[in-house]
C-alpha cells in the first residue's frame, strides 16, 4: 500500500496517547489526523476526519471502545479498528470482535508489533498478540462444559476459575491454563468469592466440588 494511512488515536490516558502518536507519526506512511480521549469523541472524530485506521482503548470514561467502534464501523464499514489495550479477558477480545475490530493487542506489545497491525487492519486482515491469538484458537479447540447452570451468577470465564480452582490449581497454573495475567487471575476470584459470598479458597473449593465442579 502506496498511499500514506490516516489514523485515529483513541485512548484516555495523555501519556499513552502521546506515546503512541509519536510512534505512528515517525513511520513514512502513516498520518495521525487525530486523537481522542473519549468514545463519544472517537465518533465524532471518525466521521469529521475519515480515518482509514482507528487505534483504539477499550476502557474509555464514557462508552466503551467497543461501542465506539460499533458505531464508527456501522457509519464507515471500509475503516479499520485496531484495539490497542490492557483488556486481556476473553469476554473483552469477543466483544471487541463482534463490535468489528479487526485487531486486537495488549499495549506492552512492541513498537513494531503495534505498525504492523496498523497496517495489516488497514488491508482488511484481522490480527491478534500471540496470548490473544492463542485465546482465541483455544476458544473455538475447547469443548466447554455445560455449567451454565451452576452458579449463574458467574460469568463463564469466573465458572472456569472456580473449577479449576477447586481441581487444586494455584493462581499462577490458572493463569496459564487460561492465558490471562496474574491480576485479572486475582480479579475474578475476587468476584467469585464475593458473588458466592465465602471467605476463602477452602471454602470456595467445598462449595464448588458439591455443585461437581472440579472433578
Amino acid at each position: 500500500m502506496n498511499e500514506r494511512l490516516r489514523v485515529l488515536v483513541v485512548d484516555d490516558h495523555p501519556l499513552f496517547r502521546f506515546g503512541v502518536c509519536t510512534l505512528l507519526d515517525n513511520e513514512p506512511l502513516i498520518d495521525v489526523v487525530g486523537e481522542a480521549a473519549s468514545g463519544a469523541h472517537a465518533i465524532s472524530a471518525a466521521s469529521a476526519l475519515t480515518p482509514d485506521v482507528v487505534v483504539m482503548d477499550l476502557h474509555l470514561p464514557d462508552i466503551s471502545g467497543a461501542e465506539a467502534t460499533r458505531h464508527i464501523v456501522a457509519e464507515r464499514p471500509g475503516v479499520g479498528v485496531l484495539m490497542l489495550t490492557m483488556a486481556d479477558e476473553s469476554e473483552s477480545v469477543f466483544s471487541a470482535m463482534r463490535a468489528g475490530a479487526r485487531g486486537y493487542l495488549l499495549k506492552d506489545a512492541e513498537p513494531d508489533e503495534i505498525i504492523r497491525a496498523v497496517h495489516a487492519v488497514a488491508r482488511r486482515e484481522a490480527i491478534f498478540g500471540p496470548d490473544i491469538a492463542t485465546r482465541v484458537l483455544g476458544f473455538f479447540n475447547h469443548t466447554q462444559p455445560a455449567t451454565d447452570t451452576v452458579f449463574p451468577e458467574l460469568t463463564v470465564r469466573e465458572r472456569e476459575v472456580l473449577s479449576l480452582i477447586a481441581g487444586g490449581h494455584s493462581n499462577t497454573a490458572i493463569a496459564s491454563t487460561l492465558c490471562l495475567s496474574p491480576k485479572t487471575v486475582r480479579n475474578h476470584i475476587s468476584n467469585v468469592f464475593s458473588k458466592l459470598h465465602v471467605a476463602d479458597r477452602a471454602e470456595a473449593i467445598v462449595r464448588a466440588r458439591e455443585a461437581g465442579l472440579g472433578r
